[in-house]
């Protein structure tokens, strides 16, 4: 089993930065890849951005150029820097982490969520 704890989120005014933080721990395959998903109240959760191992990120359209994904594989610990933050990213932020098993990557493991409010 894997565990991730996240850390980071938080209040902040529009246009304002944070950095999340999610340590993963337990059983680490050395190929995988974390990330972070979203999920603001009455709506799905959503893809926000996500790293491989290897380095290869994906980013939702809605964060790109404002946000950063980067890991520290030493650790498996992942980041998110948000900057230009606005009231639409409010949301409950979720690390993810799936193993590479080959062919595909495995069932994902998820932290339990770190809330990001954005208002002024």
């Amino acid at each position: 089993q894997v565990q991730l704890v996240e850390s980071g989120g938080g209040l902040v005014q529009p246009g304002g930065s944070l950095r999340l933080s999610c340590t993963a721990s337990g059983s680490i395959v050395s190929i995988n890849i974390m990330g972070w998903y979203r999920q603001a109240p009455g709506k799905e959760r959503e893809l926000v951005a996500v790293r491989t191992t290897g380095g290869i990120t994906n980013y939702a359209d809605s964060v790109k150029g404002r946000f950063t994904i980067s890991r520290d594989n030493t650790k498996n610990t992942v980041y998110l820097q948000m900057n230009s933050l606005q009231p639409e990213d409010t949301a409950a932020y979720y690390c993810q982490y799936s193993p590479w098993g080959g062919t595909n990557y495995g069932t994902p493991s998820w932290g339990k969520g770190t809330l990001v409010t954005v208002s002024s």
